[in-house]
């Protein structure tokens, strides 16, 4: 598996090595072991994963900015189904960074993975007919600690690449920003 930093130094893309023929594939989405080094290496400490989660959404949801504020999660994200546009936004506040973004596409075919670090907040819109996404967290979800950031505030101007008005949950489209 190829570990890389993204522009913000913490915010770190995996990409499995796929093994595949005329049968499909196989590829090793996860060894705790290899991520320890890859963490070590860059100067970060390894994250521990505690839930997992899967999610579907159709074509042109939005969903985020998600965060916990007093149980920050760090979140490893990978697409098992279609494809998105993951963001990750630092809010740590002092950050030499805070109010920095950083995107990608995650997709089925390209079975890239992006760690979005606690004291992040993170969102994703779909660009595929539906996507499945599968999170694994450092922290439980805690419903009561959950804060959302509003998806197009001019604080981050986030370069989302919509292809009509996004679909927001009732909470997403009641976002507020600041923190």
């Amino acid at each position: 598996m190829k570990c890389s930093e993204t522009e913000l130094a913490e915010v770190l893309v995996f990409e499995p090595k796929v093994f595949g023929d005329e049968r499909g594939f196989f590829m090793e989405t996860f060894r705790q072991s290899y991520f320890d080094a890859c963490f070590t290496a860059k100067g970060f400490k390894p994250p521990i994963f505690v839930q997992q989660n899967h999610s579907r959404s159709q074509h042109n949801v939005l969903r985020g900015l998600h965060f916990q504020q007093r149980k920050p999660q760090g979140k490893l994200v990978r697409v098992c189904a279609g494809s998105i546009f993951d963001v990750a936004v630092d809010i740590r506040t002092g950050s030499t960074t805070y109010g920095q973004w950083v995107g990608r596409v995650l997709s089925a075919e390209n079975h890239l993975q992006m760690w979005t670090p606690p004291g992040f907040a993170h969102g994703f819109y779909v660009l595929s007919d539906y996507a499945d996404v599968i999170y694994q967290c450092t922290q439980y979800y805690d419903p009561e600690d959950e804060r959302i950031l509003a998806w197009n505030s001019s604080d981050f101007s986030i370069n989302w690449p919509l292809s009509a008005t996004p679909i927001l949950s009732a909470r997403d489209s009641a976002a507020s920003t600041p923190l």
